[in-house]
């Protein structure tokens, strides 16, 4: 595979030299427009004044200007898709440099702040997982994505998706064409309302008012016509106006129905009809992919087409808001007709909507995760297991969002007999940092994505987490009170599907030494009878002690630290057994509290 530094700092460079080429061409058609409108007035003014020349040679320079401002126009859109071209290589070496934290959707709109990991482990928000891998270009995409980071799917469902994301790594056409698509990058559709409104019920109207309001609009426009031009009495003229008003009237209600229901739904289509339209002209072979380009595909016109013309009919309802229209509107029933269009296009489309706000949402989502595995080469598919028996088994395990050069990778084995792993360690030693690595690299394999690994053997899993729970003022809750309702959450998981795997950040940290070792020590029996398997950290060495109570099925892990000096030193490698010392006073003394 080719190297993504190079690779995207070449494409870079190409953008620039072409914006930079266009912006020259611009400025020199810019100023050519500005010397034919020169000699246009001054060919006008010679004929006119001196009657040197004919006024009709002005037709030469004007005829020029308007080819040159079509020129000028193209012009113009290729130097701004150059421009967004090397804007999103550069953001794509700013993440091979880990310098990513600062753009890209952030998922919050997806947060939910008392689930079960999704605080925990940094999936959504500034800095995010979601921040990390996103790179759609619709809401609806996002939520596609944002909905496989939180749910994982089973494991035929996965394996499609490596398949179809290591077709599309290489794809790096696709993934610019659709990064560049439209003017703007912040770009969203209506997704659910549009679905809704293409499903909802059919709005009935008389199949006699399109022809009719056809007929009677020309009817009106001749009426006038024959009136200004041959003198020909108003009378007839106010007859078809009659009936306009009478279909107006008879048809308010539906028109103001079928107009009302699609004025938010069915806005923000330009880069829906884009999208579908490059996705169209693409040839895949992974059979995920190929049957989503089968779900774009209708008979007769193709789904960019039929999107597009909606698109057309919404620009057509927007200006019926222009109060030239409003006047004429009388006349020719312009609303009745734009209204009588939309609801033949529901008819004739609404049942291929969801189908292909589906299929494109998940070539979004696959895309993002082509374009993690196509800039993190190092990581690795995950090997996924279709067994009832928990196992989560990595060797060179790192948190996918630390910078590559900080990263620190450790082996980490669960499963067999082997079912919990208690991990003592220092303060800043790597305890939490592990748990949000396996909790991460988790979802990122039940998403269809690479993970942090040189491998990962894992089986269908349910994931709770205890890691950064708070108080709240609000709501009348102790952190302790926080933790403990987070922990009845944990334990719920177990009632149904697969084993939990549960990541407890120093449990019951809110308490007395006694109850959090009697407290602790119940919690763990109760999710390793219940089949789910994990990790808990701890400060407390006490807590170390639960593993001779789970007959062999738990072992101690550490964390350790080295102080030099005034300087506290960590190695964040994992090794066995309990670890023989605290750093909190030598912490304290380094900050400058005299201890």
């Amino acid at each position: 595979m080719d190297d993504p530094s190079a690779e995207y700092q070449r494409r870079r460079t190409i953008a620039e030299t072409a914006e930079h080429l266009l912006e020259r061409r611009f400025r020199l058609l810019g100023n050519l427009r500005l010397l034919l409108a020169i000699g246009t007035l001054f060919i006008l003014w010679i004929a006119l004044s001196q009657h040197l020349v004919s006024p009709w040679l002005a037709l030469l320079p004007v005829v020029a200007f308007v080819l040159v401002a079509i020129w000028h126009q193209l012009i113009i859109r290729r130097r701004n898709a150059a421009r967004r071209a090397a804007a999103y290589y550069k953001e794509g070496l700013e993440r091979l440099r880990d310098n990513w934290s600062g753009s890209g959707a952030t998922g919050e709109n997806f947060r939910q702040p008392d689930h079960v990991f999704a605080d925990d482990l940094d999936v959504f928000g500034r800095a995010s997982l979601f921040q990390f891998v996103s790179r759609a270009r619709t809401a609806f995409g996002e939520r596609t994505l944002a909905e496989w980071l939180l749910d994982p799917a089973p494991v035929d469902v996965v394996l499609a998706r490596h398949e179809a994301v290591r077709e599309l790594t290489s794809a790096l056409d696709l993934r610019e064409d659709i990064a560049l698509l439209g003017e703007t990058v912040g770009t969203s559709v209506h997704a659910a309302s549009l679905a809704e409104w293409a499903n909802a019920p059919a709005i009935s109207l008389p199949r006699i008012v399109r022809p009719l309001g056809l007929a009677l609009a020309v009817l009106n426009i001749a009426g006038l016509f024959a009136f200004f031009r041959y003198g020909i009495p108003l009378f007839p003229f106010l007859i078809f106006f009659l009936c306009n008003v009478g279909l107006i009237f008879a048809t308010r209600h539906a028109v103001g129905r079928i107009l009302g229901s699609i004025e938010t739904p069915a806005h923000d289509l330009d880069i829906l009809a884009l999208l579908v339209e490059r996705l169209e002209r693409e040839s895949f072979a992974a059979p995920r992919l190929r049957q989503l380009h089968r779900d774009l595909q209708t008979e007769g016109l193709p789904a960019s087409r039929r999107i597009a013309r909606l698109r057309r009919l919404i620009e057509l309802l927007d200006s019926s808001d222009h109060v030239i229209v409003r006047v004429i509107n009388p006349l020719i029933l312009f609303k009745q007709q734009v209204a009588v269009s939309v609801e033949s296009w529901r008819r004739a489309n609404g049942q291929h909507v969801a189908r292909w706000l589906a299929a494109t949402a998940e070539l979004e989502a696959l895309s993002s995760l082509a374009c993690l595995a196509y800039e993190r080469p190092s990581w690795s598919f995950p090997t996924l297991l279709d067994q009832p028996a928990a196992r989560f088994a990595a060797e060179g395990l790192a948190h996918p969002l630390i910078p590559q050069s900080r990263a620190v990778p450790n082996d980490v084995s669960l499963g067999g007999t082997t079912l919990l792993l208690i991990v003592s360690g220092s303060n800043m030693s790597g305890k939490s940092t592990l748990l949000r690595s396996i909790g991460l690299n988790a979802l990122l394999a039940w998403a269809g994505a690479p993970v942090c690994a040189k491998s990962l053997t894992l089986s269908p899993i349910r994931l709770g987490a205890s890691i950064r729970v708070t108080d709240s003022l609000q709501d009348n809750r102790s952190r302790f009170f926080a933790e403990i309702t987070r922990l009845r959450n944990v334990v719920d998981l177990t009632k149904t599907g697969p084993p939990v795997l549960f990541l407890l950040d120093e449990l019951l940290s809110g308490t007395n030494s006694h109850d959090r070792k009697v407290g602790a020590a119940a919690v763990v029996r109760g999710l390793i009878r219940d089949g789910a398997f994990g990790l808990i950290t701890t400060h407390d060495l006490a807590l170390a002690e639960i593993a001779d109570e789970l007959s062999g099925r738990a072992l101690n892990v550490h964390f350790e630290d080295r102080i030099a000096g005034d300087q506290i030193e960590f190695d964040y490698r994992l090794r066995p057994g309990i670890v023989t010392h605290s750093n909190a006073l030598a912490l304290m003394r380094a900050v400058g509290l005299e201890i």
